[in-house]
């Protein structure tokens, strides 16, 4: 069979392969600039955000103690422009004691008094949680808490009794804290000591929601 021959007036199916090429790489190039943008909006991710830089890492002074699960830090607060930085304790619930409109909880004066004399006046070592917004919707700092001895207290509050292994949200420690959970109500240790009424359950866990460790 004779070879097809393309003649010179008409060169334009030569030039093809090499415009195909070129669509292609143009096409590459928007996409990869689309990435970069959608990065850079946390489309892929959590948004960096300044946190990162202002207290991952980092140690502060404990000026005082809200509750069992509540802290502020003798660092300015960028985000809510106050000369202080409220912290929420990543991955544990301890009862309430001063939230506005309800009763003071089983067990958290308790909780209270032992975050109270474990950090304030003391300094800490603040670290983030990787993959996951720096802030709640309060506009607090949701962190993992080191105590000058290295201990994490976030997992100290929850294996001595004094806080519930938070079930709602997920967290790279999620696993150990409902290990650490299931271990304090099988010794009774503090707000486990009557043996879990359901009335005192918080309603994550009271209305069923999510199951109890065992």
């Amino acid at each position: 069979m004779a070879r097809r021959r393309y003649s010179k007036a008409n060169p334009s199916r030569r030039g093809r392969p090499v415009k195909r090429v070129g669509k292609l790489l143009a096409v590459a190039v928007v996409a990869l600039a689309a990435m970069v943008a959608g990065d850079k909006l946390g489309v892929f991710g959590s948004k960096p955000t300044p946190d990162w830089d202002a207290y991952d890492g980092k140690t502060f002074l404990v000026t005082r103690v809200v509750d069992g699960d509540t802290m502020v830090l003798d660092c300015p607060d960028d985000v809510n422009g106050k000369p202080t930085t409220r912290v929420r304790l990543w991955g544990v619930d301890t009862p309430e004691t001063v939230k506005p409109n309800a009763p003071v909880e089983w067990y958290g004066p308790e909780a209270s008094a032992f975050t109270k004399n474990m950090a304030e006046g003391r300094r800490v070592r603040i670290v983030l949680e990787s993959g996951r917004k720096p802030r709640d919707t309060y506009d607090r700092l949701l962190a993992w808490v080191y105590l000058e001895d290295g201990s994490l207290l976030n997992a100290e509050l929850i294996s001595r009794g004094y806080g519930y292994a938070d079930p709602r949200f997920d967290h790279h420690l999620k696993r150990d804290f409902a290990d650490r959970q299931a271990q304090a109500m099988r010794d009774r240790k503090g707000l486990w000591q009557n043996g879990t009424p359901p009335k005192d359950l918080p309603d994550y866990y009271g209305e069923g929601r999510h199951k109890l460790p065992k």
